[in-house]
């Protein structure tokens, strides 16, 4: 069993409702009016949090026109590192106002920090925990100091190995609570429904004695759906007001009644899993009368032989078990029996 903790009060575990987080990212397009209209348009999902990502062009990147700073294929094409993160990127001034929209909509909100500025800068906003993005998994520097705040960690694992993955969850670990969710993830923008993989999903919680989950670029819901019917505690994926009106990472983003649509499967699957018995279930005993069971099908005299002519197994299910009919067969009737009777054992001589 793996251990249980909570981020701002919800509890994160098999043994709860999955945890799903609605990844803002890039797609405000630059407009502070339009990410106060996504954290909205999130809450309105049913999302259980809302995650930023806290950079600046400087903190993640470096400007340089040299080549391996250039994009030369996928869905960023054309841009430099710096100018992608500089237009992609959420003001730190924004911030404040962002969670003050989250906390009055009742919904958590945090963000992926990716460097220790960031950290601090969160940490002073009261976020409640912190993600570790794919690409910073290996940044154990990083890891170290966003662990040492004492909240909890939500880490991607996108591209790492057990290795790398194992150097992670020991850093956090020895620097803070120990409180750790892991989400599998495709380091792909979009990924291939094929590559998902999701059967990665509850070995890593196995492997690692943690909660595990997945953070989807996939598109659609199936791989989130996938992947808490076998157990994933929390989803993470991508939000945009409508694709079309573009942004960094619209391409593969769920627009609002998609993203509902995630919410809610995603806990019908989980709630669908339920319990391991064999009981019947009080839903199901008002369905028991119409089973299959002995009934008189031609009138029958006393002393008459009870037959496969005048006795069959039919529903409703108020007569004998079916299974009788090769104990009754031969049997003579101890009174008149009219056909459309249930039969039952004081009817046999």
């Amino acid at each position: 069993m793996t251990p249980e903790f909570t981020i701002a009060g919800r509890r994160i575990g098999a043994a709860h409702s999955p945890y799903i987080i609605c990844e803002l990212s890039g797609n405000h397009n630059g407009s502070l009016d339009r990410a106060l209209a996504l954290v909205d348009a999130a809450a309105d999902t049913g999302c259980d949090a809302i995650k930023l990502q806290t950079y600046t062009a400087d903190t993640i990147t470096l400007k340089s026109d040299r080549p391996e700073f250039q994009l030369t294929g996928g869905m960023w094409k054309g841009y430099s590192l710096y100018d992608l993160y500089a237009e992609a990127h959420t003001p730190w001034d924004w911030h404040p106002a962002l969670f003050e929209r989250a906390a009055k909509r009742g919904v958590t909100m945090f963000s992926s920090p990716f460097d220790d500025t960031a950290v601090d800068f969160l940490n002073d906003l009261g976020a409640p925990a912190f993600k570790i993005a794919s690409f910073e998994l290996v940044d154990l520097p990083l890891v170290a100091y966003a662990a040492s705040k004492g909240k909890p960690l939500i880490m991607s694992t996108g591209m790492a190995n057990l290795e790398e993955i194992h150097a992670a969850v020991e850093t956090a670990r020895k620097f803070g609570t120990g409180e750790i969710v892991l989400l599998h993830c495709v380091s792909e923008y979009p990924a291939n429904i094929h590559d998902a993989n999701v059967r990665v999903v509850p070995d890593l919680g196995a492997k690692f004695g943690v909660p595990s989950g997945l953070s989807d670029h996939t598109f659609g819901t199936a791989a989130s759906v996938a992947s808490v019917a076998l157990g994933g505690c929390v989803i993470e994926k991508h939000f945009t007001l409508a694709r079309a009106d573009g942004g960094p990472d619209s391409g593969f983003s769920l627009e609002p009644a998609e993203f509902t649509a995630l919410v809610n499967d995603c806990k019908d699957a989980w709630a669908a899993l339920g319990q391991i018995h064999y009981d019947t279930l009080g839903s199901e005993r008002g369905s028991k009368q119409f089973r299959r069971s002995l009934y008189v099908v031609e009138d029958i005299k006393a002393g008459e032989p009870f037959t496969k002519a005048n006795v069959k197994s039919i529903r409703p299910g108020l007569g004998l078990p079916p299974v009788r009919l090769w104990d009754v067969l031969d049997k003579t009737a101890s009174r008149d029996i009219a056909r459309g009777e249930p039969l039952r054992d004081d009817m046999i001589g």
